[in-house]
């Protein structure tokens, strides 16, 4: 995609502090950190997001994630990681080519993922997992 900023940055038309590539992936530092090492593995073929890849280029991106991940939690000396993938505006992807965030983490960095808690009323539970089983591909 001509207009997409990662797609720029995998073809280097935009500079970016690169972490790792492969024939697949690529991955750099993000330019606006939640902590020191916060790195962005994409694909390097433009997709959306997870509902658009296809099961190789979701494999290729996972296993490229487990080594970034075991880098940035070394070279940072980190105590822990997020890992997580923003799909669609509601879930707070903002850059529509897929990506996942590695975000380092330390005991008392201030960062908190989930803030709030949406118990299930009775018999909602097993209606919801019916209804997403039913929809699985």
């Amino acid at each position: 995609m001509d207009d997409c900023i990662f797609c720029k940055i995998i073809k280097g038309d935009i500079p970016c502090t690169k972490v790792w590539e492969d024939s697949e992936t690529f991955a750099f530092l993000s330019t606006n950190p939640n902590n020191h090492g916060h790195t962005l593995v994409v694909p390097k073929k433009h997709f959306r997001n997870i509902f658009d890849m296809d099961e190789h280029s979701v494999t290729s991106l996972a296993l490229a994630t487990q080594k970034i991940a075991r880098g940035v939690y070394k070279g940072v000396k980190a105590e822990g990681v997020n890992i997580i993938m923003n799909n669609e505006a509601p879930a707070g992807q903002a850059v529509f080519h897929a990506h996942i965030h590695i975000i380092p983490r330390f005991t008392n960095d201030g960062l908190h993922s989930w803030n709030k808690s949406t118990p299930y009323q009775e018999d909602e539970k097993e209606q919801i997992a019916e209804q997403i089983f039913n929809n699985v591909a």
